[in-house]
């Protein structure tokens, strides 16, 4: 059938097709459909009409089929059960995926929530693969272009790309106990002004949970050292001025490192919202419903 012709044809009308071509009855049909049998009446004439077919012919014996609604009869009950399927509701189950599931993220997120989520996807999806990407600048764009699945990042993600928080995090402040500040408990934001930084770069040689919130103040830090590596960044402090802003879930994992000091950042600072984005096209996946579900109870249970 033609586009044009197909674009005209009700396609409520396939049941009814169905049920008199089995049936070859309008009362048992209409029975079948739940529809009246004035109904199915009606449907039939707009059947004859659409496909130029008397399709069922009364004889002493009751109706026939034309040779045409033989053929139909085949042909219907092919297509009928096809297209009920593509109406229902997908059916998931992630033991029988096989694919590779792509995320990116800093060297924070694997640390942090990528070996726990690992462990649960492959215990649940066995079959499939977990492959990280390192952060970069351009990995929204990446994300939007389909070449991954979800990504984690320390503020919002940028439209249109969708994002839901997962966890908080405080920022401590990681310095060598010989700096001038190490004996404080806590640094004040002028003390921390006066200090040189080592920054975790994430974006453009700036880490931005803390940057953007000191830009927005108009109290920048004086850089005296970018690393694009939070599991590095410690080793870089003993033997300098330096002061390391960092996660304390992280820090936590480096307090018993000989020559460091961790103490607390000062509060313009706040915390940071950890969010996963990924892109809406993929809302209503349902293999990707189950992994950010996955994410959602692994990040739960930090």
């Amino acid at each position: 059938m033609h586009r044009t012709q197909l674009e005209n044809v009700d396609l409520n009308l396939l049941p009814a097709l169905a049920a008199l071509l089995d049936e070859r009855h309008i009362s048992r049909a209409a029975e079948r459909t739940g529809l009246s049998q004035s109904a199915m009446s009606r449907a039939l004439q707009r059947l004859r009409r659409t496909l130029g077919d008397a399709l069922l012919v009364r004889d002493p014996g009751g109706y026939r089929l034309t040779p045409r609604a033989e053929r139909l009869r085949e042909q219907v009950a092919a297509v009928v059960p096809r297209l009920g399927a593509i109406f229902l509701a997908e059916t998931f189950d992630p033991a029988a995926l096989s694919q590779t599931i792509r995320l990116s993220g800093s060297d924070y997120t694997v640390a942090v929530l990528g070996i726990p989520l690992q462990r649960r996807l492959l215990t649940e999806s066995p079959q499939s693969v977990v492959r990280f990407h390192s952060w970069h600048e351009s990995t929204f764009e990446e994300l939007g272009r389909g070449g991954l699945d979800l990504t984690f990042y320390g503020a919002q993600a940028p439209e249109p790309l969708h994002s839901t928080a997962l966890f908080e995090d405080r920022f401590v402040c990681v310095l060598a106990d010989t700096h001038p500040l190490a004996g404080a408990e806590a640094l004040d934001l002028a003390a921390y002004l006066t200090c040189r930084h080592v920054v975790i770069d994430i974006t453009d040689g700036s880490q931005p949970a803390v940057d953007q919130i000191l830009a927005g103040r108009g109290t920048p830090r004086e850089v005296g050292s970018t690393i694009p590596f939070h599991a590095v960044a410690p080793h870089a402090l003993p033997g300098t001025d330096l002061v390391l802003t960092f996660p304390e879930r992280l820090a936590a994992v480096f307090a018993d490192l000989p020559g460091l000091r961790v103490v607390a950042a000062p509060p313009e600072i706040g915390t940071m919202t950890y969010r996963m984005a990924w892109h809406p096209r993929l809302d209503s996946d349902p293999a990707h419903r189950w992994l950010r579900d996955s994410v959602r109870t692994v990040a739960r249970d930090l």
